[in-house]
């Protein structure tokens, strides 16, 4: 991976911030450095810091994150990859402020505040991007599990490569309420199940969860989301009458600030992508682990069925991220897929190595050379790519 995605594109923290600095730190707030004159408080040591506070990590823990904005502002390489382009910047800010107080936690940790210091902007997200930022490996996949978090080695096959096309839409998750929405959905789909087989529902968060209490395949979860969801959406009435709740309450104790309007959830097409998903994902490393001939066009198709399943069931491509992957499966790719949260961004296809000039050739004539705003960014937005390491600070020798 290129050296300035973990530790580039940093910027100083707008004014607009400082109302969610004063919440989270309340009387204890530390002094904001001025906007206009440096050392400028990086926008990740401003999201760390908010982590680290939630840690009770304060006095030295923050003239560290001080410090570690300063040099990061002026020692940082320019990121070659596209702003908004669901290829984890935001989260690779906060890990590059977080890499310089690193003496103080273990790599599985600095990621864990990272996943936390990340909803102080309004979006519910989870850990694999932080996950991936601290405890990737040069030449190796890595297959992520939560609860406690844990990183598992997976070899992939070596004639193959990925190629990474930003489709040239760009994703605020943040300035919509798109990302918590389907968040907010596979809660409440969560709830729905564990109320139905017995479980204390009201503690029910996510989907994984309520597998582990049950201690059932994901197989045998996607047969129990056909038993207990319509295919309809759920209207707000109907989630209240089925948990047995207020209006009120739904609103307040389960939904985030901005879900809260949400009036139709489709928990059964939420439910049924997560487990879904959650299958090819080990899939995908089983088969890497045995190695068949045709392991690439194995792959492949697991992630053609993930964008599939992405496009239709949580409904967070676009048109352009559609035919993006169209026009990389048409000129060579096995596979190809949106990365990220979605909604605009990149895709990721696997490639035979063999093929990949010419597949960059016709994607960047048919894609970006047909649309004059595409071509003029396409040098960075077609690429091929492998496995890199994590985020580390460089020391001089």
């Amino acid at each position: 991976m290129d050296p300035g995605f973990f530790l580039g594109h940093c910027s100083c923290l707008p004014p607009a911030a400082a109302a969610t600095w004063d919440q989270c730190w309340g009387d204890s707030a530390p002094s904001l450095p001025s906007w206009e004159s440096p050392p400028t408080l990086t926008f990740g040591a401003f999201l760390v810091a908010c982590g680290l506070r939630d840690l009770g990590l304060q006095g030295q823990g923050w003239a560290l994150l001080c410090s570690a904005s300063y040099q990061i502002d002026l020692f940082c390489w320019p990121s070659r990859l596209p702003l908004a382009g669901n290829l984890f910047h935001s989260c690779s800010v906060a890990s590059a402020a977080l890499e310089f107080v690193e003496g103080h936690f273990l790599q599985i940790e600095l990621a864990e505040i990272c996943t936390k210091s990340e909803r102080y902007i309004g979006t519910e997200g989870g850990g694999m991007d932080q996950s991936i930022s601290f405890l990737g490996e040069e030449g190796k996949a890595k297959l992520i599990e939560f609860n406690p978090l844990r990183a598992t080695d997976v070899q992939l096959p070596s004639e193959a490569s990925f190629v990474i096309a930003n489709s040239c839409v760009a994703m605020n998750k943040a300035a919509t309420s798109h990302f918590n929405t389907r968040v907010m959905e596979c809660r409440l789909a969560a709830k729905f199940l564990a109320k139905y087989k017995g479980l204390q529902w009201n503690k029910a968060l996510c989907l994984e969860e309520v597998q582990i209490k049950l201690g059932l395949s994901l197989e045998e979860m996607l047969l129990l989301v056909e038993e207990v969801f319509h295919s309809e959406p759920y209207s707000q009435e109907e989630v209240c009458n089925y948990l047995d709740i207020s209006l009120e309450k739904l609103k307040t104790q389960i939904l985030c600030k901005n879900t809260q309007d949400v009036l139709l959830f489709k928990l059964y097409q939420r439910a049924k992508h997560v487990f879904s998903e959650a299958a090819r994902v080990l899939q995908f490393k089983k088969i890497c682990e045995e190695a068949p001939a045709n392991a690439i066009q194995l792959l492949g198709d697991l992630m053609n069925q993930s964008h599939v399943s992405c496009k239709n069931l949580y409904e967070c491509s676009c048109p352009e991220l559609d035919r993006l992957v169209d026009v990389c499966r048409q000129f060579g790719a096995q596979g190809s897929r949106l990365t990220g949260a979605g909604w605009g961004g990149c895709a990721v296809s696997l490639v035979p190595t063999d093929k990949l000039p010419d597949l960059l050739a016709n994607v960047q004539e048919t894609y970006y050379q047909s649309s004059q705003g595409r071509s003029a960014v396409e040098k960075r937005c077609l690429f091929a790519t492998r496995p890199g390491g994590g985020a580390l600070v460089f020391l001089e020798a």
